[in-house]
């Protein structure tokens, strides 16, 4: 009989108007990956946050060890042996890579009212030697490091100090396959010294795989749990969704043509220190993907067709002859960009649904005299948002108040809005439940015969395979393979030019 680590009873949370918990009981074991799934908005990280102190629960209890908890913060939660990686950053800019992990706990390196910053920097540097990640450097400032680094600063400072449960919110769709690989390797570290991980993921091939038992929410509400050896992906899609979920997935098509005609064309792209000397066309009607492991570049391509890479050399042409250097030329040029930084880079996080679906097509928006109508612009944002499924109140909640698949929703409504003809788009269903992520396949799939033009971004390495016309593998900041669309195409064929 398993022992019993966390028991969530009755546990309620709302926003506003927006019951995002019912009531919610079940319980979790000691020694046990146990994962939480469930559509965008169901529910998972309220609940996480709400035991890992981010949030405060409305009712209800969380009963550690037989013990009740309740803290007001990561601190308090860490003190208590619980934390998370959050789906989002959770390290902090304006401290090093070593304050990031020790946050809260500096009184470790503290003594007679001075912080010892040496003895901190080198317990850091033996955490990140431990876990594999020399090349990131205690004393650096973090936001020296990319998204998916600072992700693996988060591990060390959730994990390093054994914590009876450890959350980890979609961590592993910011991760390539080396860090998931880590992330993995903790995961079975800390279930096999008897602790617990709490895993919420979208991607259920890798939930079936990773974890022992399953629980399911659906809008706030508890469904099941069930053992992860008893189901299938069908049975737990069923489950989420409480129907079938139907049609195909991705494309079928295979031995189209893709029409000669070159949207963009890509000359001597260099970002120094990122990639060098990048060159591809992009064609009309197709979606070419982008792959590679975590220091490859890719999420650089993005940034560097929309103009948006600091000291970026080459040119990024246009078919009309018109140079991308910026955003502004790039926006007015029917380019949409969607990056895998959404937080930071792609939303305007306290702002409305309604601004931040608006935002791009305000000059389309306005009249001839410049001027906004509030209730065009209620009505443009409430048709994008429909069409993308999103959960929310209203199209005047804030961005900030939406689950991290909303959020999602949110930044691929703006761009469909907008109507681009070309879309750069990094990580597009990165958190995004398996039925929306069926929906924006099918978008894909409607723009690119409409003729848009899509670069698709991706450490998914199936998606690629079943969107892509083609596939550009990037290996140390260049090309390092091409191929193109084939049924017989698996996941060995694009790891074999990764590595």
């Amino acid at each position: 009989m398993s022992e019993i680590r966390l028991e969530v009873k009755q546990v309620s949370k709302s926003f506003g108007i927006t019951k995002a918990l019912r009531e919610v009981s079940f319980n979790i074991n000691k020694g046990e990956v146990h994962a939480l799934i469930g559509e965008n908005g169901s529910g998972k990280s309220t609940l996480t946050n709400s035991l890992a102190g981010i949030y405060q629960k409305d009712s209800g209890e969380f009963i550690l060890d037989g013990k009740e908890v309740h803290p007001h913060n990561q601190v308090e939660a860490n003190n208590e042996g619980i934390s998370i990686i959050v789906q989002e950053l959770g390290t902090l800019d304006g401290l090093t890579v070593a304050e990031n992990i020790f946050l809260g706990h500096e009184e470790a390196f503290v003594k007679f009212g001075v912080k010892n910053t040496g003895a901190m920097n080198r317990k850091a540097t033996e955490l990140l030697k431990k876990y594999g990640f020399d090349r990131i450097k205690a004393s650096d400032m973090i936001e020296n490091y990319n998204f998916e680094d600072r992700k693996l600063v988060e591990i060390v400072k959730a994990t390093y100090f054994d914590p009876k449960i450890v959350v980890i919110d979609e961590t592993t769709t910011a991760l390539s396959r080396e860090g998931r690989e880590e992330l993995y390797k903790q995961m079975n570290r800390i279930r096999s010294e008897g602790n617990t991980v709490i895993f919420i993921s979208h991607d259920l091939p890798e939930v079936l795989k990773l974890s022992d038992t399953i629980t399911i929410l659906r809008d706030g509400v508890y469904i099941d749990t069930v053992k992860s050896s008893e189901v299938d992906e069908e049975g737990l899609k069923k489950l989420m969704v409480g129907r079938e979920v139907s049609g195909s997935y991705y494309r079928a098509d295979y031995g189209e043509e893709v029409s000669a005609e070159v949207v963009m064309t890509v000359k001597g792209v260099t970002v120094p220190g990122l990639i060098s000397d990048i060159n591809f066309e992009l064609h009309k009607g197709e979606i070419l993907g982008f792959g590679g492991l975590s220091e490859s570049g890719m999420h650089e391509i993005g940034k560097a067709c929309f103009g948006a890479s600091f000291d970026r050399e080459g040119s990024v042409t246009l078919a009309d002859g018109t140079e991308i250097n910026d955003i502004p030329t790039a926006i007015k040029h029917s380019i949409a960009y969607t990056s895998k930084d959404r937080d930071n880079e792609s939303l305007v996080m306290n702002q409305s649904i309604r601004d931040n679906i608006c935002l791009p097509s305000l000059d389309e928006l306005s009249n001839k005299a410049h001027l906004l109508n509030d209730r065009k612009l209620k009505a443009f944002a409430n048709t994008y948002a429909e069409k993308m499924s999103t959960k929310m109140t209203s199209v005047d909640q804030f961005v900030s108040n939406l689950s991290g698949g909303n959020k999602q929703k949110v930044v691929l409504a703006r761009w469909i809005g907008k109507d681009s003809d070309i879309l750069v788009l990094d990580s597009p269903t990165r958190g995004i439940d398996v039925k929306v992520k069926q929906d924006i396949y099918q978008l894909m799939d409607k723009m690119r015969k409409a003729g848009k033009s899509i670069i698709m971004i991706s450490e998914e390495l199936m998606e690629l395979i079943g969107m892509c016309d083609r596939i550009i593998i990037m290996k140390d900041g260049q090309i390092n393979g091409e191929l193109k669309r084939d049924k017989d195409m698996d996941e060995n064929s694009l790891i074999a030019k990764m590595v």
